[in-house]
């Protein structure tokens, strides 16, 4: 699978990444086997750039990531994770995490918003004794969206630092919103910028974002091209969701206008949901989440192989309604 440099660092990442939100439980459990199975899978498919956070299962993900690639050679993968949730004892449990945070966990810890330098240097320490290693390539600012001051002007900066030192690769910020990333790419001395959902076959709010990573020489990764379910499967099913709720019906329409497109081409829908993002030279790579071997083994295959121009000709027109 080709790769491409983030920014005008030293870290590459395959044109496909591994989310690994799903290896955290996201809305229901995996086993560790599955987990692993996913994973290698990933692997064997050419996918070498892989995505986790210790929001995600709590801790989960990065401890199953981090035993799955154990065994594989250090300087033929990149990993990210995210600073800016600490995992603290939850005083409180209730048994399980979904509530709080959408993964079916039991909820011993807690998360804390912190973009300190002091909270950034304290949550990688977390992160990389959960993975089981040394470094990682490239670390996000975790949805600062609330506290961008701060990141600004101290979680940032401690990454900065950390790059120059050459503890880490290179540094981003990711979150679901365009806002303040626009912000993030204009003030700060980033590598790379994660959008959520937003530079997809349903959603384009994220195209002055694109323009601006350009100016800049910024890289832009592009996540959850499949808005988080409705886009992942032929055709739409009842009980779809769009950025985490129930799909609305207007939503529903057009991706049954995208599906048929894309069916007349012979190919499917979440083929090009997973091609969409990489048609843009500014996109560096498109992360998505797997919960299982067949999941990446198709993802892998749909994004080395684009549709023909024909196709998006009218997924374009599907698309504008």
């Amino acid at each position: 699978m080709i790769s491409q440099r983030i920014g005008r660092t030293g870290v590459h990442v395959s044109a496909l990444g591994f989310g690994a939100a799903p290896l955290g439980n996201l809305f229901t459990p995996i086993d560790d086997g599955q987990a692993h199975a996913t994973v290698d899978a990933a692997w064997d498919a050419g996918i070498r750039y892989f995505d986790t956070a210790p929001h995600y299962g709590l801790g989960l993900s990065e401890r199953r990531l981090g035993v799955a690639l154990a065994q594989r050679p250090r300087e033929q993968f990149t990993i990210s994770t995210k600073v800016g949730r600490l995992l603290e004892p939850n005083r409180a449990p209730t048994g399980s995490d979904l509530a709080a945070g959408g993964f079916a966990v039991p909820d011993d810890l807690t998360r804390r918003f912190d973009f300190s330098s002091d909270g950034v240097l304290r949550c990688l320490e977390g992160s990389l004794a959960r993975l089981g290693l040394d470094r990682v390539d490239l670390v996000y600012v975790h949805d600062p969206d609330e506290h961008l001051d701060t990141a600004l002007r101290h979680a940032l900066p401690a990454l900065v630092s950390l790059r120059e030192e050459g503890v880490i690769g290179a540094v981003g910020v990711g979150t679901n919103t365009v806002g303040p990333l626009l912000r993030v790419v204009d003030e700060a001395d980033v590598d790379a910028v994660m959008v959520a959902g937003r530079w997809t076959l349903l959603d384009r709010t994220a195209r002055p974002l694109l323009d601006a990573c350009a100016a800049q020489g910024v890289s832009l990764i592009a996540g959850a091209p499949f808005n988080s379910g409705v886009l992942s499967r032929p055709y739409p099913v009842r009980g779809a969701t769009f950025d985490y709720g129930p799909a609305p019906d207007a939503v529903m329409r057009r991706v049954q206008l995208l599906a048929d497109a894309t069916a007349r081409h012979g190919s499917v829908l979440p083929h090009a949901a997973i091609r969409f993002p990489l048609r843009s030279p500014e996109v560096a790579c498109v992360v998505a989440g797997f919960r299982s071997p067949d999941e990446a083994s198709s993802a892998a295959r749909w994004a080395d192989r684009d549709l023909p121009e024909a196709a998006w000709e009218e997924i374009e027109r599907a698309a504008a309604g």
